[in-house]
């Protein structure tokens, strides 16, 4: 009985049409195609280099390649499910175009080292994209917290108002977030730089490579070290999912400020229309949908994390055919990971802080208590002293309605006597951010600092 599989030769069946459509995934892998030329290329390159492949046969190879990838690209190719993969695809398309030329391509590798490699080209393109989206929203970042170093605004734990800070630092803090961020997913492209090309199968192959030569046509560092490990193991694309997810994180938490921000109880900033939506019934809305879907994608791309994990966790070495699940898991965290950057990269910038609003808020809830403390430890007194005195002062101001700012001279004195006239300059929002000017601190001088600091790091 003839079959129609390239692997097909010790079988006397054809495969169950059901298998057939549960096992392809040409569906979804075939958006690695441009990897998998690419590798292609460079095998047949190093195949006639040590004279597996005569010149002529490298030419044809080359050739059908690239006229197989401007089809693709131009949506004349047909995928075929009963060709199960791209790899597959692609090499019986190119069987058909050079004849049996076509058909040498794959000596010396095999179908696991192939789409090893692929996964790790494909990835390292991906990385060099998100970085560039990390860059880009970080750069947006800055040019909110330029536009508001002066700006005061309450800083918060627990959601309770702690301590008076600026805008500006406040947008830093975000800045170092996917600075870390940034710095994960570079260390994650070195780890998966290497060129798994040459393991075959699981084993190596017995014809004469130049594995070196391969992972430099494809711009590895160098060749794996084990061929087992070279074809089984997916921990770096598991790495680049934990890195992502924290990514998601990030994002998630900043969209969740954004949410309360735009909320009518905070009201601090202004979002633009083209990044909100409305309500179908009630008119007045404006939803800051962008910052939710944010928050809500984060935890398809945590879901997607452990799916790899549990994907690995049992496989015995080498390969098996449970690595076919790595590909949807992985393409969803990256498109998913590099819309949400292109969204906060032009939404960010375009905020409006609402400075009065901010500045209210930070007048309420007794924000310069610490300010105060500090002041009479500065008198001599013990801290734990001072922060009684001021637990005290508080619960006045409590009782009679006003901030620690408002109560009088007296009224504070009546707490501690070392209270004197100049206790006022530590109570305002202006006092309590200035003093603050340490590295790292939320004194607007050192708010500047740190933003020319962040853009000496992304130049």
């Amino acid at each position: 009985m003839s079959q129609d599989k390239l692997w097909g030769g010790r079988f006397t069946e054809p495969t169950d049409a059901f298998v057939e459509r549960f096992t392809a995934s040409v569906t979804f892998d075939k958006r690695l195609y441009a990897v998998d030329i690419r590798g292609s290329i460079a095998h047949a390159t190093m195949l006639a280099q040590v004279g597996v492949l005569t010149s002529v046969e490298l030419q044809q190879i080359v050739s059908g390649l690239t006229d197989i990838k401007a089809e693709i690209e131009a949506d004349t190719f047909v995928w075929s499910v009963k060709l199960e993969d791209v790899h597959m695809n692609i090499e019986s398309s190119l069987t058909d175009r050079i004849g049996p030329t076509g058909k040498k391509l794959h000596t010396g590798r095999s179908r696991n080292d192939q789409v090893a490699t692929d996964i790790r080209l494909f990835v390292r393109d991906e990385i060099d994209e998100i970085c560039a989206l990390l860059r880009a929203t970080q750069s947006g970042i800055l040019q909110l917290a330029e536009l508001n170093i002066d700006t005061i605004m309450p800083g918060f734990t627990h959601l309770q108002i702690a301590q008076p800070v600026t805008f500006g630092h406040h947008l830093l803090a975000w800045f170092e977030m996917l600075q870390r961020d940034y710095g994960r997913m570079t260390d994650c492209r070195k780890r998966l730089n290497v060129c798994p090309l040459g393991a075959a199968a699981l084993a190596g192959t017995t014809f004469p490579i130049d594995r070196e030569l391969t992972a430099s046509l494809l711009g590895f560092d160098q060749p794996t070290a084990n061929s087992l490990d070279s074809v089984s193991d997916r921990d770096f694309a598991i790495e680049l999912c934990a890195a992502a997810s924290l990514i998601m994180t990030h994002l998630s938490r900043f969209s969740e400020e954004l949410v309360l921000w735009t909320s009518t109880q905070f009201d601090f900033i202004d979002m633009p229309d083209r990044f909100c939506t409305g309500s179908s019934i009630m008119p007045q809305k404006k939803n800051p949908d962008v910052p939710e879907l944010v928050r809500g994608k984060s935890g398809r791309v945590t879901g997607h994390l452990v799916s790899l994990l549990m994907l690995m966790k049992g496989q015995p070495l080498a390969y098996n055919k449970d690595n076919q699940e790595d590909k949807e898991p992985l393409f969803d965290t990256l498109d998913t990971v590099k819309d949400c950057l292109k969204a906060y990269a032009a939404m960010v910038p375009a905020i409006k802080a609402k400075k009065d609003n901010m500045r209210l808020a930070a007048a309420k809830g007794y924000a310069t208590a610490t300010d105060l403390a500090d002041y009479l430890v500065n008198k001599g007194m013990a801290f734990r002293d001072a922060h009684e005195v001021v637990g005290k002062s508080v619960a006045f101001g409590i009782k009679a309605g006003c901030d620690l700012s408002e109560l009088t001279l007296s009224q504070l004195q009546q707490f501690s006597s070392v209270i004197e006239q100049d206790v006022f300059t530590v109570l305002t929002l202006e006092g309590s951010v200035n003093a603050r000017k340490h590295i790292g601190g939320t004194a607007p001088l050192q708010v500047r600092e740190a933003i020319a600091h962040a853009r000496k790091i992304l130049d």
